[in-house]
């Protein structure tokens, strides 16, 4: 590269490294705002650091399903996981996919690792039980009524005769196809038509109702809340844990109803099968099909030929996935033939979500425990003692060679890692709210590893610039022509460090993703800080007459690098001490 001609203007002078200085410190500024606004100071920490219990499940395929290991099977598995584990009254429990076939349970301190342990590693409980009666799911101060026109029951739920609930949607009552093996599942429609007034108010379940419900059920009904998450998710609990012979209160699972349920008629093990479907041919849109095993579908003709005779809402049966009713779809007709459809606008998205619900619990997926950690809090406050330590160490040691080496220099670089630093804290503070990124030890490792990657960035730079002074150039000349080829290696370096960094990130599982993510968070932010940091403020300082004299202590000194003053500019002849002497 060529030095600039005499009469046009450098980059330099034209104000253009000061514009760029100001616009990496006003990112900063707004990174530093942006963390404070959220309330997150600090990085959230791994189980490794902060202390708890770590699980990495392996997905193993059972007999007859050898494609059952897939993206939409593993995100079901590990949202039933959650609620699972949510269910121990965790709050700050992780539960994600990691690569094809594993699931990441992080457990805090404070929790049972033995039952996080049993209800991370088991399979789903599925069961579809008879609706026995149903109400807003909301605490109410005294027992439930039976649900009327009006009342508390489901208003979607309430019948017309043509087959139109009192919101417009279907019912169910002319849900049957041809073969009669359609179920409508009112709930799970989108909103299609407005509520209609005039609807006619749905008849009282004759010779039921809550004087058939025991007192005790219709008290728990009363007293249980479904209003939120943290009262759901121990009303599953509880509900979960009683045995399939036993009647149980329980919530929807979106908190809208709360129900008294019969026993369990069919088991999550009776479905062989239930997938979305989008049905053009009968035009009833996204359907659910199962299919059950050969007991299962008896089972399932038999619960539905009871149902059927009934009037609403014991004509329903709720499908309860780990003791929350996912869906309570209405029956008008006894179901044979070993298989059913749920039907009644359901979405794409909601149609796969209760065909996944169902096949898992009809053990599409089983898993293994491959690892299991179990870190205690001062463990753990220890480990990050340790790594904090060592990483002051580390850049003990980066800033004495700097100093010692480049002198002047280093103030540079010290100034250039300090935004380093600061890009890298919020961003990984920003991170943990964002995406749920927890800072464990080998991620530690991997911020120390980076002040090296880093500070070989400036050292690169330097070096080229000092070449161009030993070839005989003042310092804003050799600032500029050093430029393109430190720019050069340091893309390369940076990119062979970023694409072992993505390798390591894709292919391993655990923590190990944590050392991976963090090199190459550091690595993006290094070529950042090189390009709109470190290089403009060398150019600003190449002004300057401490370091364009080249004064002993700025590490510039010509006498250092072997040069003797004057120095040329552009490409005339240099006189050095061995040109005189020859």
């Amino acid at each position: 590269m060529a030095a600039p001609k005499k009469g046009r203007r450098s980059p330099a002078s034209q104000g253009k490294p000061g514009r760029t200085l100001v616009l990496i410190l006003i990112a900063m500024v707004a990174l530093v705002g942006g963390m404070f606004y959220s309330g997150t100071l600090t990085p959230r920490l791994g189980i490794d650091l902060a202390g708890g219990t770590s699980f990495t499940l392996a997905a193993q395929n059972q007999p007859g399903k050898p494609n059952a290991i897939n993206e939409t099977n593993m995100n079901t598995a590990a949202g039933i996981m959650e609620r699972r584990v949510n269910g121990l009254g965790v709050s700050e429990a992780e539960v994600q996919t990691q690569g094809p076939s594993h699931i990441i349970v992080n457990i805090p301190k404070g929790t049972d690792a033995k039952q996080a342990r049993q209800q991370v590693g088991t399979t789903a409980q599925l069961g579809f039980r008879p609706v026995l009666t149903t109400t807003a799911g909301t605490k109410t101060p005294e027992p439930a009524t039976t649900p009327s026109a009006g009342g508390k029951g489901d208003k979607g739920d309430q019948g017309t005769k043509d087959g139109k609930g009192k919101d417009g949607k279907d019912d169910g009552k002319q849900g049957a196809t041809p073969q009669g093996r359609a179920v409508t599942d009112s709930l799970k429609k989108a909103p299609s038509a407005p509520p209609t007034p005039s609807a006619p108010p749905a008849t009282p379940p004759a010779g039921g109702g809550d004087a058939d419900i025991p007192a005790a059920l219709q008290k728990q009904l009363a007293a249980l809340d479904c209003s939120t998450k943290a009262s759901r998710a121990v009303a599953g609990e509880k509900a979960g844990g009683s045995k399939p012979s036993d009647p149980i209160v329980a919530c929807k699972d979106d908190g809208t109803q709360k129900y008294v349920l019969g026993p369990v008629g069919v088991e999550g093990t009776d479905v062989k099968d239930a997938k979305a479907v989008f049905d053009a041919q009968q035009g009833q849109g996204w359907i659910v099909q199962m299919d059950f095993t050969s007991d299962g579908g008896k089972k399932f003709a038999d619960i539905t030929g009871k149902l059927a005779t009934k009037t609403q809402p014991q004509n329903q049966f709720a499908i309860v996935l780990d003791g929350a009713v996912v869906s309570d779809p209405r029956v008008s007709q006894q179901l044979n033939g070993g298989n059913a459809t749920i039907s009644g606008g359901f979405t794409q998205q909601s149609a796969q979500d209760l065909g996944n619900m169902l096949s898992y619990g009809a053990l599409p997926l089983s898993f293994k425990i491959d690892d299991e950690t179990t870190v205690t809090a001062a463990l753990g406050g220890e480990q990050l003692h340790a790594g904090l330590v060592a990483g002051a160490i580390g850049l003990a040691l980066v800033v004495i060679y700097l100093v010692a080496y480049y002198r002047g220099l280093a103030l540079v670089a010290l100034a250039s890692l300090g935004v380093s630093a600061v890009l890298t804290y919020t961003i990984m503070t920003l991170l943990g709210p964002a995406i749920g990124f927890a800072l464990n030890l080998p991620a530690v490792c991997g911020a120390i590893a980076a002040i090296g990657i880093t500070a070989d960035s400036f050292i690169v730079y330097f070096e080229r610039i000092r070449d161009e002074i030993r070839e005989g150039r003042t310092l804003r000349p050799a600032v500029e022509r050093g430029w393109p080829r430190a720019r050069r290696t340091i893309m390369v370096s940076d990119f062979v460090s970023f694409l072992a960094a993505a390798v390591l990130f894709i292919v391993t599982v655990g923590k190990v993703q944590g050392f991976a993510f963090t090199l190459g968070l550091t690595t993006v932010l290094d070529v950042v800080v090189v390009f709109l940091f470190t290089k403009p403020l060398m150019t600003l300082l190449a002004r300057r007459k401490f370091f364009s004299d080249g004064h002993p202590w700025s590490g510039l000194d010509p006498k250092r690098l072997g040069v003797k003053p004057p120095l040329r500019r552009g490409r005339r002849s240099i006189v050095t001490t061995e040109t005189k002497e020859a």
